[in-house]
């Protein structure tokens, strides 16, 4: 297990913020830390790696002390066996793409390297660099770098938000799949909500460094009360077909609706689409309006 109880000022945009912390994340479990830019999430992740020194407060992984104030304990980063992703890929661009896993996978090598390209489809890229690649193949062999030394906890600092739908989807399920495999403690930041709802177990919300409340990704993002009144507009985080229907996942006012509509209503529909649902007689009629912002 995981326990954060650490306090850092920081200097934010808007003047010095107090980074109050309390997390408590479990063996195997995939979190995200969600909340507006300059909440303190990528400062989190930094501080448990051992990047950013806290202020105050006490650090325990797996029942050992990476950092301690009072008895003045700071583990090393390189000891804290953590591979962190970041959001523009950090990788050598002077060495080929099995280059840089080698380099971090050091003397752990073994077969674990041609294991990693093959999971990540990345052997016919082994021997190209970092420049010839597309957005995603870059993040692909940034998560295998990461994966490479073998850690058990893996950090991601919104690895997939520069990318297209598309890409994202495809990238997501590569998550997913080293998660499992390698059973390790994941902790994601995201704004993505459709990327929170798929990939998480629990989700911490942050705001102007304090954490304002934590719960499953429905428990947070859904709420039956709006979903009882359909005179909204909102945005469709997914769209799922049924046997004879449609299902539209919305984000709408900060949460998260789901809604069925027919066939023929989401004939023209797509993830992304801001819509307007209007009442009549009790059942939601859907019109695509234009981009609100929410």
């Amino acid at each position: 297990m995981i326990s954060i109880v650490a306090q850092k000022k920081l200097n934010a945009a808007g003047g010095s913020m107090l980074l109050d912390l309390d997390i408590k994340v479990e063996q195997g479990q995939l979190v995200t830390l969600y909340g507006e830019s300059g909440a303190g999430k990528t400062s989190t992740l930094r501080i448990l790696a051992g990047l950013l020194k806290p202020d105050t407060g006490q650090i325990v992984v797996n029942q050992k002390n990476w950092f301690d104030s009072n008895q003045n304990i700071n583990v090393k980063p390189q000891a804290r066996n953590i591979g962190f992703v970041f959001q523009d890929y950090a990788l050598f661009p002077h060495m080929t793409v099995i280059e840089n896993l080698n380099f971090a996978a050091g003397r752990k090598n073994g077969n674990h390297v041609e294991h990693l390209l093959e999971l990540m489809e990345l052997g016919n890229l082994k021997n190209q660099k970092p420049r010839t690649l597309s957005g995603g193949q870059q993040q692909r062999v940034a998560l295998a770098r990461a994966l490479a030394q073998q850690p058990k906890i893996l950090l991601l600092d919104e690895p997939l938000s520069a990318l297209d739908v598309e890409i994202r989807k495809k990238l997501q399920k590569y998550l997913l799949q080293v998660h499992q495999e390698y059973r390790l403690t994941t902790i994601l930041v995201s704004h993505d909500l459709e990327e929170i709802s798929k990939l998480s177990d629990w989700v911490f919300e942050m705001k102007q460094g304090e954490l304002i409340r934590s719960g499953t990704p429905q428990e947070l993002f859904s709420n039956p009360k709006i979903q009882e009144n359909f005179s909204v507009s909102g945005e469709i985080l997914s769209i799922e077909p049924k046997e004879s229907q449609v299902e539209l996942k919305l984000w709408v006012q900060h949460n998260e609706v789901r809604i069925l509509c027919s066939k023929k209503e989401a004939e023209n529909l797509k993830v992304g689409d801001h819509i307007v649902i209007a009442t009549n007689d009790f059942r939601p009629k859907i019109y695509k309006g234009p981009n609100y912002r929410f």
